[in-house]
């Protein structure tokens, strides 16, 4: 009988897919605790792309997505270094460093990340325009069950936050993807047409928990 009902409170936790379309998730305040993880199926990856928009006022360290393995706490990250003034996409702990992006507080930002492991390459799109491609991790997958957070980075499997790292702000339309994304379907994403979802993590059926202050509400649009 206890088994029974611990059954049934697990069921009644489970995240169910939601449609995201035109929603944002808010995280309103600085903390060590409040952030989204996302629930992602694949546990294998020879190349990755995640798109994501972002919002914020925030002039300090702060992280956009972070994915962990057991073997790896920054197996994909993008995480935005402001003492240098720099986008720093993670893959397998070690790290890429773009400067020169326009980051401008409180807008709109869409950013776009790919990473090959036949050829260890990640590129950034920011805000449209791609980065060079830098060398980062080749020849192994990563491999593992993904732990991926929203509004926090990971300093160990699924935990480590810092409120100092923290992310302030507003997110939306996450979509990931298990292979690198083309061009043209990158730029179809920044101009929101109709491009592929994410076959890995698809704002348009996400499946997430959100811990402590993250709310879900209608996404910020500008009219014309």
């Amino acid at each position: 009988m206890k088994l029974f009902v611990v059954l049934v409170m697990l069921s009644a936790c489970a995240a169910n897919p939601e449609d995201l379309s035109g929603k944002m998730l808010t995280f309103p305040v600085e903390s060590n605790t409040a952030n989204a993880r996302l629930t992602a199926a694949k546990e294998d990856f020879s190349a990755i792309t995640v798109c994501h928009r972002t919002f914020t006022d925030l002039n300090r360290d702060h992280a956009l997505f972070s994915m962990a393995v057991s073997s790896s706490s920054n197996a994909f990250l993008i995480f935005w270094d402001a003492t240098n003034k720099e986008m720093e996409p993670h893959v397998r702990d070690t790290k890429a460093e773009y400067r020169g992006f326009d980051y401008k507080p409180n807008m709109w930002h869409s950013i776009c990340t790919t990473w090959d492991s036949q050829t260890g390459f990640v590129q950034m799109w920011f805000d449209g325009q791609p980065s060079i491609k830098k060398y980062v991790s080749a020849v192994s997958n990563i491999r593992g069950t993904p732990i991926i957070i929203l509004g926090q980075e990971q300093d160990s499997y699924g935990g480590g936050f810092h409120d100092k790292q923290s992310f302030v702000g507003m997110v939306s339309d996450v979509h990931m993807w298990d292979y690198a994304l083309s061009s043209c379907e990158i730029q179809r994403y920044f101009n929101e047409l109709n491009f592929t979802p994410g076959n890995v993590l698809n704002w348009g059926a996400m499946e997430f928990t959100k811990t402590d202050k993250v709310i879900k509400e209608e996404k910020i649009v500008w009219c014309h």
